[in-house]
């Protein structure tokens, strides 16, 4: 029997899979992400086979994760259409008849980079996406860190380059981290997706992104103190991306605090599970609400 199901409920695109450990996760299926109720019929018919215990769901959001909530388990105000109030955990609980784990999808792609990937070696982890929007997620000790709600990441404040015009493609504030460089941003200034961009073109997104990346990680580095940041999504696969962004991120921090243990290059990584960051997540959350 398939212990835990597993399922990363993306803008564009969800991922769905099954099994007891890291490797069972190779074999996940894709769903396009539509309406809500579509969304969730499609995911359902790749677990209706498979007995499985618990649910871990890594999701966009926002989200609401209070537990004591009448609204625990709902997307909440999302500018992605038909989502809005949708309720996701009740949704899934009522069609698979199990107990759903819910956290958010940078926070679970956090949790499985900290256990399995590229911030194994460290104990406070972040991770970073640039994608359909810009996330941020915090791991402690193998447990997402969370308050009033979750982290945004995304919206926080950056100070416009000299030479962008650019007015944002943030649809709540204009220019946040997220308006400036998220994938409709990307597309908003070159008038093409990230990942048809000629080199031309990619050069220049590259040096915008990096720059604006690096504002929103030093706010990071000097409020949180992560040991280790990873950063993925979509946008993060352009040529010469990390590059750009460890020269970036050294200007940002002018040498402050003073660091000679830290290797830009290895506090600033790559994600190690590549696309499964997020359903490693999952499957320890399912793993966690199932002891």
């Amino acid at each position: 029997m398939s212990k835990w199901g597993v399922i990363e409920l993306g803008g564009t695109k969800a991922l769905v899979g099954h099994g007891s450990s890291l490797g069972d996760l190779d074999a996940y299926e894709r769903v396009d992400t539509s309406q809500p109720e579509a969304t969730v019929s499609a995911i359902v018919g790749h677990l209706r086979d498979h007995r499985v215990q618990a649910l871990g769901v890594a999701s966009f959001g926002p989200l609401d994760l209070d537990v004591g909530s009448p609204t625990y388990g709902h997307i909440t105000g999302t500018p992605k259409p038909g989502w809005s109030w949708f309720d996701l955990v009740g949704a899934l609980e009522s069609a698979i008849g199990v107990q759903v784990a819910l956290d958010t999808d940078v926070n679970a792609a956090a949790m499985g980079e900290a256990k399995w990937g590229s911030a194994a070696d460290a104990s406070l982890v972040s991770y970073v996406t640039i994608g359909t929007g810009v996330g941020g997620g915090l791991v402690s000790d193998g447990y997402s860190l969370r308050g009033r709600s979750h982290s945004e990441f995304g919206h926080v404040v950056v100070r416009r380059l000299d030479d962008d015009e650019f007015p944002g493609a943030c649809p709540f504030h204009g220019d946040c981290l997220e308006g400036m460089i998220a994938g409709p941003a990307v597309e908003g200034r070159f008038g093409v997706a990230s990942s048809q961009m000629g080199r031309g073109n990619s050069e220049e997104a590259v040096r915008l992104i990096a720059s604006y990346l690096a504002q929103g990680l030093r706010s990071l580095v000097y409020s949180v103190a992560p040991e280790k940041i990873v950063v993925g999504g979509g946008v993060s696969k352009l040529p010469g991306f990390y590059q750009k962004l460890y020269e970036a991120l050294e200007e940002e921090l002018a040498g402050y605090p003073e660091a000679p243990d830290r290797e830009m290059a290895s506090f600033v990584v790559a994600p190690g599970l590549g696309d499964r960051s997020g359903l490693a997540g999952a499957l320890l959350l399912a793993e966690q609400s199932d002891q």
